[in-house]
C-alpha cells in the first residue's frame, strides 16, 4: 500500500511536466517567430536587382546603362509616408589593374537623388542634379531613380591604352543622409536595407 506523501507527489509531479512542456512550447514559438522576423527581413533587404546592365566602352570612354528594380523597405516606407526625405544614391568608379601595387583609381562619378512626400499636395517631389520634379505617385516617383542611360563615367583620356580595367558600380538607399536622430539604432537594419552591387571588367 503507497503511503500518503506518494500519492501527494504524483500530481505535483505531472504539473510541474506540464508546465515545462507549456515553457518548451513558448520557447520555440518565439524562436521560430525570431527566425521569421530574421527571414523576412533578409528578403525584403535582397527585394532589389539590376534588371539591366550595359557598359559600353569605345572611343569616347566610358558610359553606363542600367536599371534597378526594387520595393522600398518597411521601415524606409513609413518614414517617406511621414514626410521624411530617402536619399538614394548610384555610384560607379572605373579602376586599373596594378600587378604591383594597388590598383589604380581612375575615374568615379556619382548620382544622389532625393524624394519626399508633400502631405498638402500628396505629390512626391524628386530632386535630382538641382532640379525638382513632382509625381503624383510614389511608383512614379521611384521610377524616375530606378535607371540611367549614357551615363558618362569616364573619359578616354583617364584610360591607358592596352591596359586591364574594371568597374564597380554600387546603387543604395544611402541612411548617411537621414536627419541625424533617425540615424541612431538604424545601422544595418533589414527595415532599412537596400543595395546593390555589380563588377564588370572591360578593356
Amino acid at each position: 500500500m503507497r503511503s500518503a506523501a506518494s500519492r501527494i507527489a504524483r500530481p505535483r509531479h505531472r504539473a510541474s511536466g506540464g508546465v515545462g512542456r507549456v515553457l518548451r512550447a513558448c520557447l520555440a514559438a518565439v524562436l521560430l517567430a525570431g527566425l521569421g522576423w530574421l527571414l523576412g527581413g533578409a528578403a525584403r533587404a535582397a527585394g532589389v536587382e539590376l534588371s539591366a546592365f550595359e557598359l559600353v566602352h569605345n572611343d569616347e570612354g566610358v558610359t553606363l546603362n542600367y536599371s534597378v528594380d526594387f520595393d522600398l523597405p518597411r521601415g524606409a516606407e513609413e518614414a517617406l509616408n511621414k514626410a521624411v526625405p530617402l536619399y538614394f544614391v548610384a555610384e560607379a568608379e572605373v579602376f586599373r589593374d596594378r600587378w604591383y601595387w594597388r590598383d589604380k583609381r581612375v575615374a568615379s562619378a556619382t548620382r544622389v537623388w532625393r524624394i519626399v512626400y508633400q502631405p498638402l499636395t500628396s505629390n512626391y517631389r524628386v530632386t535630382f542634379g538641382g532640379l525638382s520634379q513632382t509625381y503624383p505617385t510614389r511608383s512614379e516617383a521611384l521610377a524616375a531613380m530606378r535607371r540611367g542611360a549614357n551615363w558618362k563615367i569616364a573619359d578616354a583620356s583617364q584610360l591607358e591604352n592596352g591596359g586591364s580595367h574594371y568597374l564597380e558600380f554600387n546603387f543604395r538607399l544611402d541612411t548617411s543622409l537621414l536627419p541625424r536622430p533617425m540615424q541612431i539604432g538604424i545601422g544595418n537594419a533589414p527595415d532599412w536595407s537596400l543595395s546593390v552591387e555589380r563588377f564588370q571588367r572591360f578593356d
